[in-house]
């Protein structure tokens, strides 16, 4: 870990606004956050940091919208999410440092991409979340958070408000468990990114809420437009600069 405790102000601060900024953007906080973290603290501290935080917001928007839940749905991305996170979390541990923070340039790139072209989709079948699961949480494991990736397909079921809301972040859940289990056997959720991750936790919900609160009172386009020029520009720094 290239940060230590003397970082973690910068990092509350950092978790704050972008929290603040992703909730106003309606932009995945996940993925705002992981750059940030990988900057301060290395990337394979970052993903497990990363998976405390959203731990906390998952679970809280689950149990919320717990009356609206689809199960079906759950299960079926379960499948798919449960083992390929686990692979993921012990690829984490071991594959090249230098190869990781290229592949997370190259999926900021590909995020911001999605966001601008991606098609229309048809309504997904019962399979298509088993696949959509084993992506996601080989994705996940690797690189934290690939959050705006998946959301469209459970759009595409027809889940709106609450169903949506406390089903995707059911999912995700699942797979974050997942994660740290995996994390916690290897050498990755060590005693001080365990801290580093429940002293940021606060800082990220109070962001979401503070964010929440100031929804519709900006301009969502121009806050998208910030968050898609930092993203490339993280990206293209990811991919360039020498490790």
């Amino acid at each position: 870990m290239t940060g230590t405790l003397t970082t973690v102000g910068p990092a509350s601060a950092a978790a704050f606004a972008l929290a603040w900024l992703s909730a106003v953007a309606r932009f995945g906080g996940g993925v705002l956050l992981l750059p940030v973290f990988t900057g301060l603290f290395g990337l394979r501290a970052a993903v497990p940091m990363l998976t405390l935080t959203q731990l906390a917001s998952n679970g809280s928007r689950a149990w919320l919208n717990r009356g609206e839940l689809r199960r079906g749905i759950i299960g079926r991305f379960a499948a798919g999410a449960v083992p390929c996170a686990v692979a993921g979390g012990l690829l984490l541990a071991h594959a090249p440092l230098a190869g990781l923070q290229r592949l997370l340039g190259v999926f900021l790139l590909v995020t911001v991409a999605w966001r601008r072209l991606r098609p229309r989709l048809r309504p997904p079948g019962p399979r298509a979340f088993t696949a959509v699961g084993a992506a996601s949480g080989l994705g996940s494991a690797l690189l934290g958070s690939v959050g705006p990736l998946t959301a469209p397909f459970f759009l595409a079921a027809g889940l709106t408000r609450s169903a949506y809301i406390g089903t995707e972040a059911a999912c995700a859940l699942l797979m974050h468990v997942t994660k740290l289990v995996v994390y916690g056997t290897g050498t990755l959720l060590t005693g001080q990114v365990l801290l580093l991750g429940l002293v940021l936790t606060p800082a990220t919900l109070a962001g979401a809420w503070a964010g929440r609160a100031t929804l519709g009172r900006l301009s969502d386009r121009l806050f998208v437009l910030l968050v898609e020029i930092g993203l490339v520009a993280a990206g293209m720094l990811l991919i360039l600069l020498p490790r």
